[in-house]
Protein backbone atom coordinates (compact mmCIF):
# COMPACT_ATOMS: atom_id res chain seq x y z
CA UNK A 1 0.00 0.00 0.00
CA UNK A 2 1.27 3.26 -0.59
CA UNK A 3 1.18 6.71 1.48
CA UNK A 4 -1.00 9.14 0.13
CA UNK A 5 -4.42 10.95 0.24
CA UNK A 6 -7.47 8.60 0.62
CA UNK A 7 -9.35 8.25 -2.83
CA UNK A 8 -13.00 8.93 -3.05
CA UNK A 9 -15.82 6.81 -3.44
CA UNK A 10 -16.55 8.23 -6.96
CA UNK A 11 -14.39 7.78 -10.09
CA UNK A 12 -14.76 7.50 -13.41
CA UNK A 13 -12.25 5.21 -15.76
CA UNK A 14 -10.99 7.88 -18.13
CA UNK A 15 -12.02 7.82 -21.55
CA UNK A 16 -14.37 10.41 -22.21
CA UNK A 17 -16.56 11.47 -24.99
CA UNK A 18 -15.19 13.04 -27.77
CA UNK A 19 -16.56 16.59 -28.70
CA UNK A 20 -17.08 16.82 -32.81
CA UNK A 21 -13.77 20.38 -32.92
CA UNK A 22 -11.58 17.62 -31.80
CA UNK A 23 -12.45 14.80 -33.90
CA UNK A 24 -12.37 16.95 -36.68
CA UNK A 25 -9.03 18.07 -35.99
CA UNK A 26 -7.54 14.49 -35.42
CA UNK A 27 -8.88 13.79 -38.76
CA UNK A 28 -7.69 16.81 -40.57
CA UNK A 29 -3.96 15.83 -38.95
CA UNK A 30 -4.26 12.43 -40.04
CA UNK A 31 -4.95 13.51 -43.71
CA UNK A 32 -2.54 16.15 -43.82
CA UNK A 33 -4.85 18.79 -44.04
CA UNK A 34 -3.78 19.73 -40.40
CA UNK A 35 -0.70 20.22 -38.45
CA UNK A 36 0.35 18.78 -35.10
CA UNK A 37 0.21 22.22 -33.83
CA UNK A 38 -3.38 23.06 -34.63
CA UNK A 39 -4.71 19.34 -33.46
CA UNK A 40 -2.53 20.06 -29.92
CA UNK A 41 -4.94 23.37 -30.01
CA UNK A 42 -7.75 21.80 -30.40
CA UNK A 43 -6.62 19.40 -28.01
CA UNK A 44 -5.63 21.45 -25.34
CA UNK A 45 -9.23 24.14 -25.44
CA UNK A 46 -10.80 20.69 -25.24
CA UNK A 47 -9.63 19.08 -22.63
CA UNK A 48 -10.03 22.12 -20.35
CA UNK A 49 -13.38 22.15 -21.17
CA UNK A 50 -13.84 18.65 -20.02
CA UNK A 51 -12.12 19.01 -16.75
CA UNK A 52 -14.20 22.24 -16.14
CA UNK A 53 -17.23 20.20 -16.55
CA UNK A 54 -15.88 17.21 -14.47
CA UNK A 55 -15.31 19.58 -11.80
CA UNK A 56 -18.62 21.35 -12.02
CA UNK A 57 -20.24 17.81 -11.38
CA UNK A 58 -18.48 17.28 -8.29
CA UNK A 59 -15.70 14.62 -8.98
CA UNK A 60 -12.98 15.00 -6.93
CA UNK A 61 -10.78 12.75 -9.64
CA UNK A 62 -10.54 14.38 -13.05
CA UNK A 63 -9.15 12.85 -16.34
CA UNK A 64 -7.98 14.48 -20.11
CA UNK A 65 -10.73 12.11 -20.93
CA UNK A 66 -8.25 10.58 -22.84
CA UNK A 67 -8.50 13.41 -25.56
CA UNK A 68 -4.60 13.00 -26.91
CA UNK A 69 -4.83 9.68 -28.33
CA UNK A 70 -7.02 7.63 -30.32
CA UNK A 71 -7.91 4.68 -28.49
CA UNK A 72 -7.35 3.99 -24.76
CA UNK A 73 -4.00 2.02 -25.28
CA UNK A 74 -2.57 4.39 -28.25
CA UNK A 75 -0.62 6.40 -25.94
CA UNK A 76 1.43 3.81 -24.95
CA UNK A 77 1.82 2.13 -27.88
CA UNK A 78 2.33 5.19 -30.22
CA UNK A 79 4.94 6.60 -27.28
CA UNK A 80 6.60 2.54 -27.33
CA UNK A 81 6.30 2.76 -31.09
CA UNK A 82 7.28 -1.36 -31.21
CA UNK A 83 3.93 -2.37 -31.94
CA UNK A 84 1.87 -2.63 -35.09
CA UNK A 85 -2.05 -3.38 -34.06
CA UNK A 86 -3.59 -6.23 -35.60
CA UNK A 87 -6.91 -8.39 -36.01
CA UNK A 88 -6.69 -11.13 -32.91
CA UNK A 89 -7.84 -14.46 -32.29
CA UNK A 90 -10.44 -12.83 -30.10
CA UNK A 91 -14.16 -11.37 -31.18
CA UNK A 92 -16.00 -8.47 -30.04
CA UNK A 93 -19.70 -9.07 -30.07
CA UNK A 94 -22.72 -8.00 -28.62
CA UNK A 95 -26.29 -9.10 -27.94
CA UNK A 96 -27.47 -8.05 -30.66
CA UNK A 97 -25.40 -11.25 -32.69
CA UNK A 98 -22.71 -8.67 -34.06
CA UNK A 99 -19.37 -9.66 -34.27
CA UNK A 100 -15.76 -8.63 -35.56
CA UNK A 101 -12.25 -9.57 -35.20
CA UNK A 102 -10.67 -7.52 -32.01
CA UNK A 103 -7.83 -6.12 -32.66
CA UNK A 104 -4.55 -6.39 -29.89
CA UNK A 105 -1.09 -5.46 -30.95
CA UNK A 106 2.27 -7.07 -31.75
CA UNK A 107 5.52 -6.03 -31.06
CA UNK A 108 7.87 -5.59 -34.49
CA UNK A 109 10.54 -4.11 -32.85
CA UNK A 110 12.40 -3.97 -29.86
CA UNK A 111 10.40 -2.39 -27.13
CA UNK A 112 11.96 0.55 -25.32
CA UNK A 113 10.02 4.26 -23.82
CA UNK A 114 11.23 6.68 -27.12
CA UNK A 115 9.85 8.94 -25.29
CA UNK A 116 6.85 10.55 -22.42
CA UNK A 117 4.09 8.46 -22.05
CA UNK A 118 1.28 9.87 -20.30
CA UNK A 119 3.69 12.47 -18.49
CA UNK A 120 3.27 15.03 -20.70
CA UNK A 121 -0.58 14.36 -20.37
CA UNK A 122 -0.01 14.68 -17.06
CA UNK A 123 1.52 18.07 -16.50
CA UNK A 124 -1.23 19.62 -18.93
CA UNK A 125 -3.91 18.36 -16.80
CA UNK A 126 -2.51 19.05 -13.43
CA UNK A 127 -1.82 22.85 -14.79
CA UNK A 128 -5.70 22.94 -15.58
CA UNK A 129 -7.01 21.59 -12.88
CA UNK A 130 -7.89 22.20 -9.07
CA UNK A 131 -8.84 18.60 -8.20
CA UNK A 132 -6.84 15.05 -8.42
CA UNK A 133 -5.55 14.25 -11.97
CA UNK A 134 -5.33 10.90 -12.69
CA UNK A 135 -3.51 9.57 -15.87
CA UNK A 136 -4.14 6.44 -17.70
CA UNK A 137 -2.14 3.52 -19.49
CA UNK A 138 -2.74 -0.44 -20.57
CA UNK A 139 -1.41 -3.19 -18.62
CA UNK A 140 1.44 -5.29 -20.38
CA UNK A 141 -0.95 -8.17 -20.74
CA UNK A 142 -2.80 -6.03 -23.61
CA UNK A 143 0.18 -6.71 -25.52
CA UNK A 144 0.46 -9.99 -25.25
CA UNK A 145 -3.17 -12.14 -24.78
CA UNK A 146 -4.90 -11.89 -28.20
CA UNK A 147 -1.94 -13.13 -30.18
CA UNK A 148 -0.33 -14.84 -27.50
CA UNK A 149 2.90 -16.52 -28.80
CA UNK A 150 2.67 -14.56 -32.16
CA UNK A 151 2.45 -11.70 -29.66
CA UNK A 152 5.98 -10.71 -30.63
CA UNK A 153 8.18 -11.21 -33.69
CA UNK A 154 10.24 -14.32 -33.01
CA UNK A 155 13.44 -12.67 -35.13
CA UNK A 156 13.16 -9.56 -32.37
CA UNK A 157 12.37 -11.49 -29.59
CA UNK A 158 13.29 -15.40 -29.17
CA UNK A 159 13.11 -15.49 -25.42
CA UNK A 160 9.87 -14.29 -24.37
CA UNK A 161 11.51 -13.59 -20.79
CA UNK A 162 13.13 -10.44 -22.22
CA UNK A 163 9.90 -9.27 -24.06
CA UNK A 164 8.67 -9.25 -20.72
CA UNK A 165 11.97 -7.93 -19.05
CA UNK A 166 11.76 -4.68 -21.78
CA UNK A 167 8.40 -4.44 -21.11
CA UNK A 168 8.67 -4.04 -17.39
CA UNK A 169 11.83 -1.91 -17.92
CA UNK A 170 9.22 1.16 -19.77
CA UNK A 171 6.72 0.97 -17.09
CA UNK A 172 9.07 1.86 -14.28
CA UNK A 173 10.68 4.64 -16.56
CA UNK A 174 7.11 5.99 -17.53
CA UNK A 175 6.13 5.79 -13.29
CA UNK A 176 9.61 7.30 -12.52
CA UNK A 177 8.76 9.97 -14.43
CA UNK A 178 5.48 10.78 -13.27
CA UNK A 179 6.36 10.62 -9.51
CA UNK A 180 9.22 12.92 -10.59
CA UNK A 181 6.43 14.91 -12.11
CA UNK A 182 3.95 15.13 -9.11
CA UNK A 183 1.10 12.62 -9.90
CA UNK A 184 -0.20 10.82 -7.26
CA UNK A 185 -2.98 8.52 -9.18
CA UNK A 186 -2.26 6.57 -11.71
CA UNK A 187 -4.89 4.13 -13.64
CA UNK A 188 -3.40 0.44 -15.26
CA UNK A 189 -5.95 -0.65 -17.70
CA UNK A 190 -6.42 -4.24 -17.46
CA UNK A 191 -8.39 -6.52 -20.07
CA UNK A 192 -7.08 -10.35 -20.39
CA UNK A 193 -7.39 -11.23 -16.98
CA UNK A 194 -11.48 -10.57 -17.06
CA UNK A 195 -11.25 -12.45 -20.48
CA UNK A 196 -9.63 -15.67 -18.83
CA UNK A 197 -13.35 -15.35 -16.79
CA UNK A 198 -14.83 -16.27 -20.15
CA UNK A 199 -15.01 -20.18 -21.25
CA UNK A 200 -15.07 -19.24 -24.54
CA UNK A 201 -11.61 -17.09 -23.83
CA UNK A 202 -10.02 -19.44 -22.18
CA UNK A 203 -10.51 -22.16 -24.90
CA UNK A 204 -9.07 -19.75 -27.72
CA UNK A 205 -5.55 -19.32 -25.20
CA UNK A 206 -5.38 -23.51 -24.73
CA UNK A 207 -5.53 -23.87 -28.80
CA UNK A 208 -2.74 -21.22 -28.99
CA UNK A 209 -0.64 -23.23 -26.54
CA UNK A 210 -1.62 -21.31 -23.28
CA UNK A 211 -2.57 -22.41 -20.05
CA UNK A 212 -4.75 -19.71 -18.83
CA UNK A 213 -4.51 -20.18 -15.10
CA UNK A 214 -1.08 -19.51 -15.49
CA UNK A 215 -1.12 -16.61 -17.78
CA UNK A 216 -3.11 -15.30 -14.62
CA UNK A 217 0.09 -15.87 -12.83
CA UNK A 218 2.00 -13.58 -15.09
CA UNK A 219 0.26 -10.96 -15.80
CA UNK A 220 -0.48 -10.54 -11.89
CA UNK A 221 3.42 -10.24 -11.70
CA UNK A 222 3.92 -8.15 -14.60
CA UNK A 223 1.38 -5.40 -13.16
CA UNK A 224 3.50 -5.82 -9.64
CA UNK A 225 6.93 -5.75 -11.95
CA UNK A 226 5.63 -2.81 -13.47
CA UNK A 227 4.42 -0.79 -10.22
CA UNK A 228 7.41 -2.03 -8.09
CA UNK A 229 9.42 1.04 -6.69
CA UNK A 230 6.69 3.98 -7.14
CA UNK A 231 6.87 6.50 -5.07
CA UNK A 232 4.86 6.33 -1.77
CA UNK A 233 2.95 9.59 -2.70
CA UNK A 234 1.34 7.38 -5.89
CA UNK A 235 -2.11 5.21 -5.68
CA UNK A 236 -2.61 2.74 -8.48
CA UNK A 237 -6.01 1.73 -9.62
CA UNK A 238 -6.64 -1.39 -11.83
CA UNK A 239 -9.52 -1.34 -14.07
CA UNK A 240 -11.10 -4.63 -14.89
CA UNK A 241 -12.68 -4.55 -18.57
CA UNK A 242 -14.32 -6.97 -20.87
CA UNK A 243 -13.67 -5.27 -23.64
CA UNK A 244 -15.74 -1.94 -24.91
CA UNK A 245 -15.70 -1.11 -28.42
CA UNK A 246 -18.67 1.37 -29.20
CA UNK A 247 -20.73 -0.74 -26.83
CA UNK A 248 -19.30 -4.40 -28.10
CA UNK A 249 -17.54 -6.98 -25.97
CA UNK A 250 -15.18 -9.42 -25.63
CA UNK A 251 -15.88 -11.46 -22.31
CA UNK A 252 -18.58 -12.87 -20.23
CA UNK A 253 -18.72 -14.47 -16.59
CA UNK A 254 -17.80 -14.38 -12.96
CA UNK A 255 -15.26 -12.97 -11.47
CA UNK A 256 -14.55 -15.69 -9.54
CA UNK A 257 -11.71 -17.61 -11.55
CA UNK A 258 -9.10 -14.28 -10.72
CA UNK A 259 -10.87 -13.43 -7.81
CA UNK A 260 -8.86 -14.66 -5.04
CA UNK A 261 -5.25 -14.04 -7.06
CA UNK A 262 -6.25 -10.73 -7.98
CA UNK A 263 -7.68 -9.74 -4.62
CA UNK A 264 -4.99 -10.93 -2.52
CA UNK A 265 -1.81 -10.90 -4.78
CA UNK A 266 -1.81 -7.60 -7.19
CA UNK A 267 -0.17 -4.78 -5.72
CA UNK A 268 -2.61 -2.27 -6.45
CA UNK A 269 -4.70 0.20 -4.08
CA UNK A 270 -8.13 -0.21 -5.63
CA UNK A 271 -9.77 -2.05 -8.61
CA UNK A 272 -12.88 -0.70 -11.08
CA UNK A 273 -14.82 -3.49 -12.04
CA UNK A 274 -17.28 -4.06 -14.88
CA UNK A 275 -20.53 -4.87 -13.19
CA UNK A 276 -23.61 -3.23 -15.36
CA UNK A 277 -25.01 -6.57 -16.53
CA UNK A 278 -25.70 -10.13 -15.14
CA UNK A 279 -22.88 -11.17 -17.88
CA UNK A 280 -20.02 -9.62 -14.88
CA UNK A 281 -21.74 -12.78 -12.24
CA UNK A 282 -23.01 -12.15 -8.73
CA UNK A 283 -21.11 -9.81 -5.82
CA UNK A 284 -19.37 -13.05 -4.05
CA UNK A 285 -15.70 -12.29 -5.32
CA UNK A 286 -15.75 -9.29 -3.45
CA UNK A 287 -15.41 -11.08 -0.32
CA UNK A 288 -11.33 -11.61 -1.20
CA UNK A 289 -10.64 -7.94 -1.29
CA UNK A 290 -7.88 -7.24 0.99
CA UNK A 291 -8.53 -4.62 3.82
CA UNK A 292 -7.51 -1.59 2.74
CA UNK A 293 -8.29 -1.58 -0.83
CA UNK A 294 -11.17 -0.21 -2.71
CA UNK A 295 -13.64 -1.83 -5.20
CA UNK A 296 -15.38 0.70 -7.35
CA UNK A 297 -18.06 -1.02 -8.71
CA UNK A 298 -19.33 -0.16 -12.68
CA UNK A 299 -22.63 -0.37 -12.10
CA UNK A 300 -23.56 2.52 -14.34
CA UNK A 301 -23.22 1.58 -17.87
CA UNK A 302 -21.10 2.89 -20.88
CA UNK A 303 -22.68 0.00 -23.60
CA UNK A 304 -26.56 0.79 -22.30
CA UNK A 305 -28.07 4.66 -22.82
CA UNK A 306 -30.64 3.96 -20.16
CA UNK A 307 -30.04 6.07 -17.03
CA UNK A 308 -29.74 3.16 -14.03
CA UNK A 309 -32.27 4.32 -11.25
CA UNK A 310 -31.10 5.37 -7.90
CA UNK A 311 -32.87 2.98 -5.62
CA UNK A 312 -31.39 0.06 -7.99
CA UNK A 313 -27.81 1.94 -7.82
CA UNK A 314 -28.38 1.91 -3.77
CA UNK A 315 -29.73 -1.76 -3.44
CA UNK A 316 -26.73 -3.26 -5.94
CA UNK A 317 -24.44 -0.95 -3.64
CA UNK A 318 -26.29 -2.99 -0.82
CA UNK A 319 -26.03 -6.36 -2.16
CA UNK A 320 -22.27 -6.44 -2.86
CA UNK A 321 -21.94 -5.05 0.73
CA UNK A 322 -22.64 -8.45 1.87
CA UNK A 323 -19.52 -9.40 0.83
CA UNK A 324 -17.11 -6.79 1.81
CA UNK A 325 -17.33 -3.26 4.13
CA UNK A 326 -19.10 -0.37 2.68
CA UNK A 327 -16.09 1.72 3.26
CA UNK A 328 -14.12 -0.51 0.69
CA UNK A 329 -16.69 0.24 -2.21
CA UNK A 330 -16.99 2.80 -4.33
CA UNK A 331 -19.07 3.76 -7.80
CA UNK A 332 -18.10 4.25 -11.41
CA UNK A 333 -19.06 3.54 -14.92
CA UNK A 334 -17.94 0.26 -15.68
CA UNK A 335 -15.92 1.65 -18.83
CA UNK A 336 -14.46 4.49 -20.58
CA UNK A 337 -17.43 6.85 -22.31
CA UNK A 338 -15.01 6.86 -25.58
CA UNK A 339 -12.55 3.95 -25.57
CA UNK A 340 -12.29 3.33 -28.94
CA UNK A 341 -13.11 7.06 -30.35
CA UNK A 342 -11.26 6.79 -33.39
CA UNK A 343 -10.35 3.35 -33.83
CA UNK A 344 -10.54 1.78 -37.19
CA UNK A 345 -11.92 -1.10 -36.03
CA UNK A 346 -15.20 0.02 -34.67
CA UNK A 347 -18.11 -0.80 -36.84
CA UNK A 348 -20.79 0.79 -35.49
CA UNK A 349 -21.44 4.59 -33.88
CA UNK A 350 -20.89 5.10 -29.96
CA UNK A 351 -24.35 4.51 -27.91
CA UNK A 352 -23.59 7.41 -26.10
CA UNK A 353 -23.71 11.18 -26.10
CA UNK A 354 -22.12 14.02 -24.63
CA UNK A 355 -25.69 14.94 -22.68
CA UNK A 356 -25.84 10.80 -21.83
CA UNK A 357 -22.16 11.08 -20.23
CA UNK A 358 -22.71 14.18 -18.53
CA UNK A 359 -26.03 12.90 -16.52
CA UNK A 360 -24.52 9.23 -16.10
CA UNK A 361 -21.44 10.91 -14.31
CA UNK A 362 -23.72 13.48 -12.65
CA UNK A 363 -25.70 10.27 -11.20
CA UNK A 364 -22.51 8.90 -10.16
CA UNK A 365 -21.48 11.64 -8.17
CA UNK A 366 -25.22 11.80 -6.47
CA UNK A 367 -25.13 8.63 -5.03
CA UNK A 368 -21.56 8.56 -3.77
CA UNK A 369 -22.71 11.65 -2.04
CA UNK A 370 -25.90 9.99 -0.59
CA UNK A 371 -24.01 6.56 0.22
CA UNK A 372 -20.81 7.71 1.58
CA UNK A 373 -20.97 11.57 2.44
Amino acid sequence: MTESAPLPHADHVGSLIRPRALMEAWHAAQDGKGSADELRAVQDEAIRDVVAMQEALGLEVVTDGEFRRGGWSRGFLDAVGAFSFEPSKLTFRNEAGLATPAPAPVATAKIERRRPIVVDDYKFLAGVTSKRAKVTMPTPSHMHFGHFGAAADKSVYPDIEAYWADMTAVYKAEIAALGEAGCTLLQLDEVPLTLCCDDTNRRIAQENGEDPDTLIGRYIDAINEAVAGRPKSMRVLLHLCRGNMQGLWMGDGSYAPIAERLFGETDVDGFLMEYDSPRAGDFAPLKYLAPGKIAYLGLVSTKNPEMESKDDLKRRLDDAARHTDMTQLGLCPQCGFGSSALSKFNVQDNPMTLDIEKAKLARIVEISREVWG
